[in-house]
């Protein structure tokens, strides 16, 4: 099986998952469940929740077990985005090909959506961690999603993003805005999923090394495409972050260099993966090297 052909195997049980869990009753605030799922059904490459079922299942871990957590990790990003895309942040138009959360529901359903998601996905990690009486793994592995989600992690790299909008900055703040913002919820999904499925301590820190450079050049392949790239392919924007004045790492490096970076992350996204089980690290083999030339 191919990386694509696993991607949209994954894709496919990841959103069967998300259809399941919004109550479907009559109920006076029926609108704000509305709002939620949709942006949370929208699409999407659904990386984060994949990754984390993925790195389970590359420590021979059970996935059903992880299943609810990465259900919760695509909240808690769905949630980003949706606050992401208000007029008081990027206010974006589009988002997955669709009109963002706040131009079709108003800035106050949309910032009441984002919340309820990102609450959601806490009673569910929670409701897991009851069911398994407490099993350290599940609540070590929660404890790693919300220290990923919150000012320490993907907050603390937005904060510092909306402060260094029309500023010259370093490329030391801007690594940190790119391994917070972006890096940290895809750091944790792997080491979420490496602590479900009973990974050792150095099985640990290598999922947790290769999300950090991933993390990275995900976020560098974005900042390029937002050059380049289509509008239509990507579902979204371009050039926003130009009309914003906003430093990105093309902006800071150049093009050609931030290439040749893109390449240098993937090349030790793929140096750790040597590491593992040869026929099960392939899937993250391939998507290192896919992550430096995708289009979306």
């Amino acid at each position: 099986m191919n990386l694509q052909q696993d991607l949209k195997r994954y894709k496919i049980l990841i959103e069967e998952e998300l259809k399941k869990v919004f109550p479907k009753d009559n109920i006076p605030q029926e609108i704000i469940l509305e709002s939620m799922e949709y942006s949370l059904l929208a699409g999407g490459k659904r990386l984060r929740p994949i990754l984390l079922l993925k790195s389970c299942e590359l420590v021979n871990g059970n996935v059903q077990e992880a299943i609810p957590f990465a259900i919760a990790m695509e909240m808690i990003h769905t949630y980003s985005l949706i606050h992401d895309d208000l007029p008081a942040m990027d206010d974006d138009d589009y988002r997955r090909g669709n009109l963002t959360n706040h131009k079709v529901y108003g800035d106050g359903l949309a910032i009441l959506a984002g919340d309820g998601l990102l609450n959601y996905a806490y009673e569910i990690m929670l409701k897991t961690v009851i069911e398994n009486k407490y099993s350290n793994k599940f609540i070590d592995a929660m404890n790693e999603i919300a220290n990923s989600a919150g000012f320490n992690g993907m907050i603390g790299g937005q904060v510092v993003d909306i402060i260094s909008e029309n500023k010259e900055i370093s490329p030391k703040i801007l690594d940190f805005i790119h391994l917070n913002k972006t890096s940290a919820l895809i750091e944790a999904s792997l080491v979420a999923g490496g602590i479900i499925g009973e990974a050792n301590s150095q099985e640990i820190q290598l999922l947790r090394d290769y999300g950090k450079y991933i993390g990275v050049s995900f976020q560098i392949r974005d900042d390029i495409l937002d050059i380049v790239g289509d509008q239509k392919i990507l579902g979204k924007d371009i050039g926003s972050d130009i009309d914003k004045e906003k430093s990105t790492y093309v902006s800071i490096h150049g093009m050609d260099k931030s290439i040749i970076d893109l390449e240098t992350y993937r090349d030790k996204a793929i140096k750790i993966m040597s590491k593992f089980d040869k026929n099960k690290a392939t899937f993250f083999v391939e998507l290192a090297d896919y992550l430096t030339v995708r289009d979306n």
